[in-house]
C-alpha cells in the first residue's frame, strides 16, 4: 500500500482535533502551553541537555572510527547531487526561518541582559556571540545526523524502507512492521509536524514585521494568519511539482538570496570588525564547548535556560525526523565520513559566519553607533533585523530582500516538511501520493496558526519542547541501533580500508550474531 492507514489517520486525526479545540479554547490552550513547559524544563531539562551532549559524542565517534568509510548504499553508488546543489538543500531545510528571525534577535537578548556577564558591555558582547553559536553550532547539525545517518544507512545499504521504524531492525526486527513500528513512526510525525509549525509560526511573525515596516501592512494576528494561507498555497504548488523541480530550485534560490542579502551586510557594515570578531568568537567557542554542553543551571534555577537552550534543543529533536528525512533522501552514495563533514561543518561554519555578520553588526551598532536595536527588539522581537538593516545604506532594498529569503524560507521548509511526513505516512514511498503531501501542506499551516493564536512564540516554544520529548528518547536507541548494525557487517573495517560489498539486507541469517534481537 502507498499509505499506512494506521499511521496516516491516526496521525491525522490527533492534529485535526488539536486545530479545532485551540481554535475553539484559544485562552485555555494557551494556558495549558505554559503549564506544560514549565513542567518539562523544571523536571526534565537536564535529560534534554544529557541527550544531546550524547548525540554529538556519538557522531564525532563515528567520524574518526573506521565505520567513516562505510558507504550509505552499495559500494558502487555515487552521491545523486553535486556538493553545492546538495549543501543548499540541506542548509535550507535544517536552518532556514529560524536563523533569519534570530541571528539578530538572540545576540542583542543576550547583550542587553546575559546570564554572566553585566549587560551592555564587551564582555556582554562577547558571550552573547558564544551562546547563540552554542545553540546554533555543533549541537544542532550532530542531532540531525543521527536520524539523518540511520535512516540512509539502513535505507540505501540494507534495502529497507526510508522510514524511522527502519533504523530499530537491529533490535526489533520484523516487529517495526508491526504496532511499536506505526507509534514510532506517529511520534516521527507529530515531531516533525510541530517543529515544522514552530519555524513557520516564527518566519510568519518576522515577514508581517517586515511589511509593516516596509509599510505594506500593519503587524497583527490577523495579517499573520492571511500570511500562512497565501504561503502555504504557493508551498503546495511546491510540493506538487516534486523534490527535482520544486524544492531543488527553491532551495538554490534562497541560499542565492541568503548570499546576496549576507555579502551587502559585509560589505556595508563593519566589516574589519566582523572578521576580527569571527575568529574570536569561534575560538572562544571551542575553548568553552565542553563546558556548555553539560550547563544545567542547577544552583541558580532554570528560568533563562527555559526560554533558550532547552527551547533550542527542543526544537532541533523535534525537526529532526523532518531534517534526517530530507538529508537522507539526498545523501545517498556519500560515505559516512563524507556525509558528516558536510552535514556537521559546512553548516555550522556559514552558521557562524551568518550570526557574525548579523549578530555583531547590531551589536557594533549598540556599542560603537547610534543603538537602538535593544530598544526595537525589547519591543517586538521580529523587528529585530528590520531595525538593523535600517541603520544600513539602502535599507529599504536590504529590507525588501531580508522579506523575500524569509517567505522562500518557509516555502522550503513546508514543502520539504510535508513531503517527509507524507513520506513516514506512506511506509517509506520516496514518491507519496500528492494529494497526502497537499494535506500535510496544509496541516502545518493550521497548526502554525492555532499557536500563534494561542500564545504566540510562548506556544511556539512549548510545541517544540513537548512532542520533541518522546523523540529524544527514540533517538538514543537509534543511536544504538545503528551502532548495532554497523557493527554486523561481515567484515572487519582497518583505516584507509575500502569495504567490500555488503548484504542487502540484516537479517537473523546473515548476521548470526544478531539473532537474540531479532
Amino acid at each position: 500500500m502507498r499509505i499506512n492507514p494506521v499511521v496516516f489517520f491516526v496521525s491525522a486525526s490527533i492534529v485535526v482535533l488539536f486545530v479545532v479545540l485551540g481554535a475553539v479554547f484559544t485562552e485555555p490552550a494557551g494556558l495549558f502551553f505554559g503549564t506544560v513547559q514549565d513542567f518539562i524544563v523544571s523536571y526534565l531539562g537536564w535529560f534534554y541537555i544529557l541527550s544531546v551532549a550524547i548525540f554529538l559524542g556519538f557522531v564525532l565517534w563515528l567520524y574518526v572510527s573506521p565505520y567513516g568509510e562505510v558507504r550509505l548504499g552499495k559500494d558502487e553508488d555515487r552521491p545523486e547531487y553535486k556538493n553545492s546543489t546538495w549543501f543548499a538543500m540541506l542548509f535550507s531545510a535544517g536552518m532556514g526561518i529560524g536563523l533569519l528571525f534570530y541571528s539578530v534577535a538572540e545576540p542583542i537578548m543576550h547583550f542587553s541582559a546575559p546570564p554572566e556577564a553585566p549587560g551592555g558591555t564587551v564582555l556582554a558582547a562577547k558571550e552573547a556571540m558564544n551562546l547563540t553559536f552554542f545553540h546554533w553550532g555543533l549541537h544542532a547539525w550532530a542531532i540531525y545526523i543521527i536520524v539523518g545517518l540511520s535512516l540512509a544507512y539502513f535505507a540505501y545499504r540494507h534495502d529497507l524502507p526510508l522510514t524511522i521504524r527502519s533504523t530499530f531492525y537491529p533490535l526489533l526486527g520484523e516487529k517495526i512492521y508491526g504496532s511499536l513500528g506505526d507509534l514510532v513512526e506517529i511520534m516521527a510525525i507529530f515531531g516533525t509536524l510541530f517543529g515544522v509549525a514552530t519555524s513557520l509560526g516564527l518566519g510568519v511573525m518576522q515577514i508581517n514585521s517586515g511589511l509593516t515596516y516596509l509599510g505594506f501592512a500593519e503587524s497583527s494576528i490577523e495579517n499573520q494568519i492571511w500570511l500562512i494561507i497565501l504561503i502555504t498555497l504557493a508551498a503546495t504548488a511546491s510540493v506538487v511539482s516534486g523534490l527535482d523541480k520544486g524544492i531543488r530550485r527553491l532551495s538554490q534560490l534562497n541560499i542565492g538570496l541568503g548570499v546576496l542579502l549576507l555579502l551587502f551586510v559585509l560589505l556595508t557594515g563593519p566589516t574589519v570588525f566582523l572578521l576580527s570578531s569571527f575568529v574570536e568568537s569561534l575560538g572562544y567557542y571551542l575553548q568553552t564547548l565542553p563546558a556548555l554542553s553539560f550547563q544545567t543551571d542547577a544552583f541558580k534555577g532554570v528560568e533563562w535556560q527555559k526560554s533558550w537552550t532547552m527551547f533550542y534543543w527542543g526544537w532541533w529533536i523535534s525537526w529532526s525526523p523532518f531534517v534526517g528525512m530530507f538529508i537522507a533522501r539526498v545523501s545517498r552514495g556519500r560515505t559516512i565520513r563524507e556525509f558528516i563533514r558536510g552535514v556537521l561543518v559546512a553548516p555550522t561554519f556559514v552558521t557562524f559566519l551568518w550570526v557574525i555578520v548579523f549578530g555583531n553588526t547590531a551589536i557594533h551598532m549598540e556599542l560603537f553607533g547610534p543603538g537602538g536595536i535593544v530598544a526595537a527588539v525589547s519591543d517586538s522581537v521580529p523587528t529585530a533585523l528590520y531595525a538593523m538593516l535600517s541603520q544600513l545604506p539602502l535599507g529599504f532594498l536590504s529590507s525588501a530582500l531580508a522579506t523575500l529569503v524569509v517567505a522562500t524560507f518557509f516555502i522550503t521548509s513546508s514543502d520539504s516538511g510535508s513531503l517527509v511526513i507524507a513520506i513516514l505516512a506512506s511506509n517509506g514511498e520516496p514518491t507519496p501520493p500528492i494529494s497526502q503531501r497537499i494535506f500535510w501542506a496544509f496541516t502545518q499551516g493550521a497548526v502554525a496558526a492555532v499557536l500563534l493564536l494561542t500564545g504566540g512564540l510562548v506556544a511556539l516554544q512549548t510545541a517544540a519542547l513537548t512532542t520533541a520529548l518522546p523523540f529524544c528518547v527514540v533517538m538514543l536507541f537509534m543511536c544504538k541501533s545503528l551502532l548495532q548494525g554497523l557493527r554486523s557487517e561481515s567484515y572487519a573495517l582497518s583505516p584507509g580500508e575500502n569495504p567490500p560489498q555488503a548484504p542487502d539486507t540484516i537479517t537473523a541469517e546473515t548476521h548470526p550474531e544478531l539473532s537474540e534481537a531479532f
